[in-house]
């Protein structure tokens, strides 16, 4: 199951205690202190990794805790120190305070890690209370207990491409005939519930990471139909593909679909329109998309190499959008 948001509670390792011990050995008369320090606390560490691509382990895992460190020994042994633990969370998670909302980390680079919770340190043990005025201190100190804090995980999925449009309009068709991902499709609208992923792989192993967003509909900046939900997602893509219906089987003019489209991102956030762009007129196969696609012609005042007639169902124009995307993504590109 896809999950882009989690709330947890977050605890570090408790330090372990220090210890009064003393040196007893045979023909060494007052052997003095040798009571260990405890060993730190385990930090709660969240990590990047291109590998993950959801925040589903979080779903059932609501309270983590990192490890304690074990208390000295005799000896001056020092305790074994808590193991730190490590989450890994997929790349684009904010990890925000829950109380107040404010981002506190922002993980976008693969690799990237971030201690979130610091182990507390380890007790004294008696060994190091030792001075020339006090050969024989009988004290030690407990460890510190670790910091502790509630946190909201938030995921905007980093992605090379993010193909947007109406519910029903082919995006799952698209991302299926482009990539090996096996996803849900149907001819009714709203078949995706949560964004999928898929990988568009060349001859020379250059890769593309496609996102297929679920359907925004008029008024989805104001929360309506999936809303502010999913519209997130498209914020950290780099291109945006619009996949427009040409058929207007459901009732719709294409080109007034694509201005829907732009004023919903408009509205989102003004910068989403200054990303470059290919338009996706899909289903030409059917008969109804003749007169549309050239009435849209004709209203479309972008460069015309932006605009891509295919049909993703029966697999045409599939190799010249590839090209396109490989295009913009792979190579400096101008904004329109």
């Amino acid at each position: 199951m896809f999950v882009d948001r989690a709330k947890v509670t977050l605890m570090a390792g408790k330090g372990g205690n220090g210890v009064v011990a003393w040196r007893r050995e045979k023909y060494i008369p007052k052997g003095g202190p040798a009571g260990g320090n405890g060993g730190t606390g385990g930090s709660v560490i969240f990590r990047a990794d291109e590998h993950t691509f959801s925040l589903e382990e979080f779903r059932y895992k609501r309270n983590l805790k990192a490890e304690d460190g074990l208390a000295g020994g005799a000896n001056q042994r020092q305790g074994r120190c808590g193991k730190d633990l490590l989450m890994n969370v997929p790349l684009g998670t904010l990890i925000k305070d829950a109380e107040t909302g404010n981002v506190l980390y922002d993980l976008t680079e693969h690799g990237q890690q971030q201690i979130v919770c610091n182990g507390g340190g380890g007790g004294r043990g008696n060994a190091t209370f030792k001075s020339s005025t006090n050969r024989a201190p009988s004290r030690c100190t407990e460890g510190r207990e670790g910091e502790g804090c509630v946190v909201e995980l938030e995921l905007k999925l980093i992605a090379d491409v993010g193909l947007v449009g109406f519910p029903n309009a082919g995006k799952s068709t698209l991302i299926k005939s482009v990539t090996a991902v096996n996803v849900k499709t149907a001819p009714y609208p709203f078949t995706t519930l949560k964004p999928n992923l898929g990988f568009l792989l060349f001859e020379d192993y250059q890769k593309l990471i496609i996102a297929d967003i679920p359907g925004i509909i008029q008024g989805a900046h104001l929360n309506r139909g999936l809303g502010l939900e999913f519209l997130k997602h498209i914020e950290r893509t780099k291109v945006l593909v619009y996949v427009i219906d040409a058929s207007g089987i459901d009732g719709r003019n294409p080109y007034e679909d694509f201005q829907v489209l732009q004023n919903e991102l408009k509205a989102y956030g003004q910068e989403l329109l200054q990303k470059p762009f290919i338009v996706v007129l899909n289903k030409s196969d059917c008969p109804e998309s003749e007169e549309y696609i050239d009435e849209f012609k004709t209203q479309y005042s972008y460069e015309p190499s932006t605009l891509h007639v295919m049909s993703a169902q029966e697999k045409l124009g599939i190799q010249p959008l590839k090209n396109a995307l490989r295009e913009l993504v792979l190579t400096p590109y101008a904004v329109w």
